[in-house]
């Protein structure tokens, strides 16, 4: 391992500091992070977290919007003076609005069961074949289609008249004005992503009325301008404009991969899901991409991401919350130093695997899968620790590879950002299962790609996305992982979980 210090060489800024506001959303908590600019340094400073906490009511899982609305109005008044506001949350989920512009009861959490067997219903009207052809996005069952499909004939839907993805939502009380920013609207499974607008024919087909979303944006448009009340509530002084940026945090974090010019690379967004994939200019729209469940979502600048979702840390962070509801609350550092000595690929599972997405008993599901597959059941927490990254390391092999394999692409080199990048034990195995070398960092990725089509948009900087890249190449803290020599125990590895699946599907 080693480390790259940040040198203060980066594009021209002005003179004086110009401090921009990135509202980074995701699906375990929220920040207001705040990045200034200023004689050739950039700097972040979170001045606010709050979690985020989905509500069960009754049967539906819900997002506390309104809870996550004040943590960001919070964490505006914390950021002081700033030039402008960017908003980035996860995607796919979405608020309906009435007449009059209210809410129609807080958004449904994608992680609720309404959408189960929703997806063989929309197959029968409009086959996968067709649906990916059309839209080129990855099969997941709770992407915006099945969320709508499973919502038609429902109260809320019918008395609805707008509906707005999570980050136009707050985009939207911020500043009264309406839009769907387009990097955000690639994940609802409507959108074109050779046209970069809506497919009509798939909507057509399932019946959902595209007159509820606004209009369209791109990373870089003006968005509004904060609401009198907004500033009041935040003591701010206006005018202070809302710039779209990539909404989809995905989005955000793949601009802020601190890649050199020129290099050819692989980037996975680590948090809660694992974004494993390579970036290009043109979908990749086959039936072998299709079948190797491959998603073509837009980014900035006319980008196309081309990659997979992994489960990610999400089953490790549901482990620990596991044992911490029975009672043994374990210590993530000590627990990741355990790992480290553990017996590697001892025992590995499928970390694409459906029986992982629900909440609620993770050591149990995992220890199964290693039943179920022949393979030793973890011993102890430190041992289940070491599956889990063991095998989103495998993933991320497996996605890297396939990428490439896809699109024609070849990659030399690996960029971790998002919070796996802390993640020292998992970014080594990465650098061992993909036998490449792994840049780590930054974890702030998704706010820097923020702060940074803010800045671009403000004037504060200027040049293509690779010039933003570079920009941070030499700003940010880097560590570089090389890979082992051991590749045979990982190609083993890797042929256990393929038998697993066969054995699945049989």
């Amino acid at each position: 391992m080693t480390s790259t210090a940040p040198r203060s060489t980066a594009a021209p800024t002005p003179a004086s500091p110009a401090a921009f506001a990135a509202v980074d959303l995701g699906a375990s908590s929220g920040r207001v992070i705040v990045g200034r600019l200023a004689a050739g340094a950039l700097d972040l400073e979170e001045v606010h977290r709050f979690p985020n906490r989905p509500v069960r009511v009754g049967r539906t899982l819900h997002w506390d919007m309104l809870g996550l609305y004040r943590g960001v109005l919070d964490g505006l008044r914390a950021a002081g003076p700033v030039t402008s506001v960017g908003i980035d949350t996860w995607a796919v989920d979405y608020g309906l609005l009435d007449a009059s512009g209210a809410l129609l009861g807080n958004p449904v959490h994608y992680r609720d069961a309404r959408t189960e067997g929703v997806a063989a219903k929309v197959a029968a009207i409009l086959p996968p074949e067709r649906l990916y052809a059309a839209t080129g996005l990855q099969y997941l069952p709770f992407n915006t289609v099945y969320q709508l499909a499973a919502a038609q004939g429902t109260p809320q839907l019918t008395a609805a008249r707008r509906l707005l993805l999570i980050p136009d939502l707050v985009s939207y009380w911020l500043t009264g004005v309406a839009g769907t920013e387009l990097t955000n609207a690639s994940t609802t499974q409507l959108i074109d992503p050779r046209t970069g607008d809506w497919s009509v024919t798939v909507a057509d087909a399932l019946g959902i009325d595209l007159s509820l979303f606004p209009p369209l944006r791109r990373p870089g448009d003006p968005a509004g301008e904060l609401l009198p009340e907004v500033l009041a509530e935040t003591g701010l002084t206006g005018p202070i404009p809302v710039t779209a940026v990539g909404s989809h945090d995905t989005a955000s974090a793949v601009a802020g991969v601190p890649a050199r010019t020129g290099s050819r690379f692989a980037y996975i967004c680590t948090g809660t899901w694992s974004l494993a994939g390579i970036e290009l200019d043109t979908p990749v729209l086959t039936e072998e991409s299709r079948r190797a469940n491959f998603t073509n979502e837009l980014g900035v600048d006319g980008t196309v991401r081309f990659l997979r979702n992994i489960m990610g840390l999400w089953i490790l962070q549901e482990c620990l919350r596991d044992w911490e509801a029975e009672g043994l609350g374990h210590d993530l550092d000590r627990l990741l130093r355990g790992a480290a000595v553990a017996v590697p690929l001892r025992s590995v599972v499928d970390a694409g695997d459906p029986a992982f997405i629900a909440p609620g008993g993770m050591p149990g599901r995992i220890a199964e899968a290693c039943r179920r597959t022949g393979q030793p059941v973890p011993r102890d927490a430190a041992e289940t620790v070491r599956c889990v990254l063991d095998s989103l390391a495998l993933a991320h092999r497996s996605a890297v590879e396939d990428a490439q394999r896809l699109s024609g692409r070849e990659v030399d080199v690996v960029h971790i950002v998002g919070g796996g990048a802390h993640n020292e034990l998992l970014c080594r195995l990465t650098a061992d299962a993909c036998g490449l070398p792994v840049v780590a960092g930054p974890a702030e990725a998704a706010a820097l790609g923020n702060v940074l089509v803010q800045a671009r948009a403000a004037g504060a900087v200027s040049g293509s996305l690779s010039d933003i890249r570079s920009l941070l190449h030499r700003t940010q803290p880097l560590r570089q992982y090389e890979p082992s020599d051991d590749r045979n125990s990982w190609d083993l590895a890797a042929a256990r979980i393929a038998g697993g699946k066969e054995a699945t599907c049989a």
